[in-house]
């Protein structure tokens, strides 16, 4: 079931093996999602196998707790690949809204192809006894936060020590179905005009109140159904990381550095508010920075992309400065569960001190890079404090040069330093930003 060259038949396997490799090799799905979901010809079973994977992943300490209950003992580490499956069974049988005895037989079918004689009696048995008693296992699983909340524990105490008021909302918002926001190429059409295209296209949508590009649509639409997609007028972008390039503020003729540019929704938004900039795009993966390349191509915008790491300028930097800097800090990407549920499965608790020390690292190796006057625009999609108001007091109280600039329409909630916006509030995901000035005698 793990092996990426087999066949794959329909949604269920797909979604299947795409479980087992984020839970049993800790694989990333923006790494491998898009990919395996080009192998299903039919949109449909696409959109799918999409919903299967992402609803397992997000509720999987759930259906975990009700697993345990269901079977008479643990299964062996040789028959992980029957875990993912009847994870992916239950949260059909208990979750989502398909027909039971599809997703029972179908399940049992992939259970007999994994030549394990026993297999399909067992997923058999699991479902329907899931089914019998699944008022009851479902009460029981919120009677403890984990499988409540279907989060780790270690992340749970984190968020009520953090937001000790906003703790349930922030899960609550990361366990709903992220909304389909586009971000609309001002340089080709007015949002305006876009709304009255996809009216005529019968896709509904409506502007968003939080960033003057963005639109959400009532239901997600293949890109391909998007008009102009491929030409570059719209590109997918959740409104709360639309607010980094105008926060930035580009300048014509400034340097500007995109610092870790990867997948490059913000660097081709820097070029569409502005143009006539000097970009540099830098990202550490090579396999990323084509996404950014490819991005900018689409959206018929360019910038110097380089593959280096932001932190180490001196196998990068020419030694001119930059008037801006966006930081899209490496977080542990708290803020962003909605869209990507496989990050609670694959975070550990020691990663955020290990990130804290690498926004460090980055932050004090770019602000030399910073011109006198200029903006550094500190940007994480993460919801814990270590990493983001704490991260900036930390870089502050070590560079006097370094200054707090007020955001322009303090949208989120006002920090110590910066401003959180809480994910689903205003309908979008969980950012910190925080602009920082270099000295005082130099306008921006």
């Amino acid at each position: 079931m793990s092996g990426a060259a087999a066949t794959v038949r329909q949604p269920r396997e797909l979604a299947t093996r795409l479980v087992y490799r984020v839970l049993e090799q800790g694989e990333s799905l923006s790494a491998i999602l898009a990919a395996q979901l080009a192998g299903l010809d039919d949109p449909r079973q696409r959109a799918f196998a999409r919903e299967l994977v992402l609803g397992t992943l997000r509720w999987r300490q759930r259906l975990e707790f009700v697993l345990a209950r269901l079977l008479q003992k643990p299964l062996r580490n040789k028959d992980r690949d029957l875990h993912a499956l009847l994870l992916v069974g239950l949260y059909q049988v208990l979750m989502l809204d398909t027909a039971d005895h599809a997703a029972v037989s179908e399940s049992v079918a992939l259970a007999r192809r994994s030549g394990k004689r026993w297999a399909a009696g067992l997923v058999n048995g699991v479902l329907r006894n899931a089914l019998r008693q699944a008022d009851a296992l479902l009460e029981a699983a919120d009677a403890q936060p984990v499988s409540r909340w279907s989060c780790p524990d270690w992340w749970i105490r984190r968020l009520q020590a953090d937001w000790p008021d906003h703790w349930q909302q922030i899960l609550q918002a990361g366990n709903r179905r992220a909304p389909m926001v586009l971000r609309v190429n001002a340089r080709q059409v007015s949002r305006d005009d876009y709304l009255a295209e996809l009216d005529r296209e019968g896709i509904g949508a409506r502007p968003h109140p939080a960033a003057v590009s963005a639109i959400e649509l009532d239901a997600p639409v293949p890109v391909e159904a998007l008009p102009g997609f491929a030409q570059g007028r719209v590109s997918v972008q959740d409104a709360g990381a639309q607010l980094a390039a105008v926060q930035l503020a580009p300048v014509a003729g400034q340097r500007v550095l995109d610092a870790c540019a990867a997948p490059g929704g913000k660097t081709g938004h820097i070029l569409e508010l502005e143009r006539d900039v000097s970009l540099l795009a830098l990202d550490d993966s090579a396999a990323r920075l084509a996404r950014v390349e490819d991005n900018l191509r689409r959206i018929g915008l360019n910038a110097e992309c380089r593959c280096a790491d932001a932190g180490r300028p001196e196998d990068w930097w020419d030694g001119q400065p930059f008037q801006r800097i966006l930081l899209d800090a490496p977080c542990s990407a708290s803020g962003v569960l909605r869209r990507h549920p496989d990050i609670k499965q694959l975070r550990r608790e020691q990663d955020v001190p290990r990130l804290r020390e690498q926004q460090q690292r980055l932050l004090n190796a770019l602000w030399p890079l910073l011109a006198p006057g200029g903006i550094l625009l500190y940007v994480t999609c993460s919801v814990f404090r270590d990493e983001n108001a704490g991260a900036v007091e930390t870089f502050l109280a070590r560079h006097p040069d370094a200054a707090e600039l007020p955001l322009e329409g303090e949208p989120g909630r006002r920090q110590p330093v910066g401003r959180q916006l809480l994910p689903g509030e205003q309908g979008m995901d969980g950012f910190y930003y925080a602009r920082l000035i270099k000295g005082s005698t130099t306008s921006p």
